[in-house]
């Protein structure tokens, strides 16, 4: 039982760690994200493109290598799944490029802030000179 509960344990410290509580988060979001996206791309972007194009349905879209029999079923490259495909792709790439847009610049301005900040207060001494001055004010009282 020691080494079961140790492994528990060990486990249990495991996930606990932040960074693999955030990256179970990110690939949940990551999913529901990816969900979003493929709704997007085939309900809302694909028909109009589609009808733009003389009412081609993208995802209908096959090369028949073999038709289908009573016996068989039909053998097809599905090309036009492929450009659904690339065509999500590149939606979830631009709403990613965006949101990382976005976020370097709020922390080039906090950082610009932070800079701003601290060039306005007075330096910090450093430990030497502290101890120099009071050694300094001790000497004074004396004399």
């Amino acid at each position: 039982m020691g080494k079961k509960s140790s492994f528990i344990n060990e486990f249990r410290k495991f996930i606990a760690r932040g960074n693999v509580l955030d990256l179970a988060i990110g690939v949940v979001i990551g999913a529901a994200f990816g969900q979003i996206t493929t709704s997007l791309v085939n309900d809302i972007i694909m028909p109009p493109l589609g009808l733009l194009l003389g009412g081609i349905d993208f995802s209908s879209m096959k090369v028949v290598l073999k038709a289908a029999t009573e016996e068989t079923a039909e053998v097809a490259i599905r090309y036009g799944l492929l450009v659904n495909a690339i065509i999500n792709f590149l939606v979830i790439s631009l709403a990613i490029f965006v949101f990382i847009r976005t976020m370097n610049k709020i922390q080039e301005k906090t950082k610009k802030e932070e800079e701003a900040l601290e060039a306005q207060a007075p330096p910090k001494k450093s430990n030497e000179e502290v101890l120099l001055e009071e050694i300094r004010d001790i000497l004074k009282e004396k004399k």
